[in-house]
């Protein structure tokens, strides 16, 4: 019976190391994305400036949170996510109202060189996720996820074209590719942890995303590692 008992205890506690290190992780994870929105705001809140943002980005990405929190007024989860929705619903259409509509942050846009075709995004994305989702219903969020896996390239393309990043527009978009990249982590821990935990679709669209950062990520530690200013390769 002790033998029993203690074997039983040693299954709970790993069970219990198992769910906090799952917290954690996606804890870790939504606080990175949430630092990576804040950076961006405060520089474009303190500094009046929008220098190196790409609007089409963040269209997408208002786009993207606008079609995922779908269900805020429909299904309550928790405090904590209902909350984090709302910040970023909220944050998403504030940076868009800095850049094309206040008087001081719009002179900095630099239209000019933000010229990615991002609309030739949306309809792919949109075709996908009616050919391949996990179900046909009005709140469905596989045409979000397929659409932010992609929304960063109006970004990295512009920062390949002005080429010389400011630390706060490098930090946003280094921000913005390490909280995928923690959910990845995430998803491996449970799939080797937790029986038929499958799911192709956020995994292959997270990794695809991941994977768009590969080439920033490396330039990015580089001049971290030797105390340069970060430039991007034409």
């Amino acid at each position: 019976m002790e033998i029993k008992k203690s074997i039983v205890e040693d299954l709970s506690e790993v069970v219990k190391k198992g769910t906090v290190l799952l917290t954690v992780t996606v804890t870790v994870g939504d606080m990175t994305h949430l630092a990576s929105v804040l950076v961006l705001l405060l520089k474009i809140h303190t500094i009046k400036s929008c220098a190196g943002v790409s609007l089409k980005t963040q269209e997408l990405y208002a786009i993207v949170f606008a079609t995922r929190y779908l269900d805020i007024f429909t299904d309550f989860i928790s405090l904590y996510n209902t909350v984090m929705k709302l910040i970023f619903l909220g944050s998403s259409f504030s940076i868009l109202w800095y850049i094309k509509r206040h008087r001081l942050v719009r002179r900095s846009y630099d239209k000019d060189q933000d010229t990615f075709r991002h609309w030739f995004l949306v309809l792919p994305c949109f075709l996908l996720a009616m050919l391949i989702n996990d179900k046909f219903t009005f709140k469905e969020v596989t045409f979000s996820l397929y659409l932010e896996a992609v929304a960063i390239l109006p970004q990295l393309v512009l920062l390949q074209r002005t080429r010389n990043i400011d630390n706060l527009t490098g930090q946003y978009v280094f921000l913005l590719g390490a909280y995928r990249a923690l959910y990845i982590l995430n998803w491996i821990y449970r799939y080797f942890t937790e029986p038929h935990y499958v799911h192709w679709i956020p995994w292959i669209a997270g990794l695809v995303q991941t994977l768009l950062y590969a080439d920033f990520f490396y330039y990015y530690f580089e001049s971290w590692k030797n105390n340069k200013k970060l430039h991007l390769p034409a």
